[in-house]
């Protein structure tokens, strides 16, 4: 029953999302094909707002699996909801032994992954450094590494803003349009074989090149 809910709660929620985020943020998405349709896979993405969670899946027809504060999981109607979107529970924020604990379980469960290695939302909408802890779960993990850039979601609900500003579809652009930018996976153990500093320099440098491709496809004023 539980999984059947779950189930039924991400399609309504997909379906929602993918008329009404390009409608009011006159969203554009490419390289969606490139993630893998079945076994793990780790999308690790920049980290702009609290709409990249929603972005991220609409890049997919396959269920995302997010890591989310475990306090979250205590506010009635919100915790049913993030579990029935198959949230991941950890204690701390960001990306911690915890975090890629609760990763590499779901990985070896054959679940396709979000992560944001930059471990919290951007103060001025560019990337940056990656968390050192990254590296140990790129040196871990087997699945494929799908770089993805997101754009224009700070311009849309900047970290000290209680709530998002849309750039609806219908009226012209502004600076709040949102673009995502997939990339093709990275092969496994490429990152994994590199000396720490240089791995991260190396998603770091994937994840970029994808947000500056997003950028471009942003609708522009």
């Amino acid at each position: 029953m539980q999984r059947l809910t779950s189930v039924l709660v991400h399609r309504f929620t997909y379906l929602m999302s993918a008329v009404g985020m390009p409608l009011f943020f006159s969203l554009r998405i490419e390289g969606g094909r490139h993630i893998p349709a079945t076994g793990p896979v780790l999308l690790a993405a920049n980290h702009q707002s609290y709409l990249d969670p929603i972005l991220l899946g609409l890049c997919s027809s396959r269920p995302l699996r997010y890591l989310a504060r475990r306090t979250l999981f205590r506010h009635g109607f919100f915790a049913w909801l993030i579990r029935a979107l198959r949230a991941v529970p950890i204690d701390q924020e960001g990306i911690g032994i915890e975090g890629i604990r609760a990763i590499l379980a779901e990985l070896q469960a054959g679940q396709a992954v979000v992560v944001f290695p930059e471990g919290e939302r951007t103060h001025d909408g560019r990337m940056v450094p990656l968390r050192p802890g990254v590296h140990l779960l790129l040196r871990r993990t087997k699945a494929p590494i799908v770089p993805v850039g997101i754009a224009g979601a700070f311009d849309a609900w900047p970290r000290l803003q209680p709530a998002p500003l849309p750039a609806p579809l219908f009226l012209p652009a502004r600076k709040g349009t949102i673009a995502v930018s997939v990339g093709r996976p990275l092969p496994p153990g490429r990152l994994a074989a590199l000396p720490r500093e240089e791995a991260l320099a190396v998603l770091s440098a994937e994840i970029e090149k994808m947000q500056a491709r997003a950028e471009r496809l942003r609708r522009k004023p």
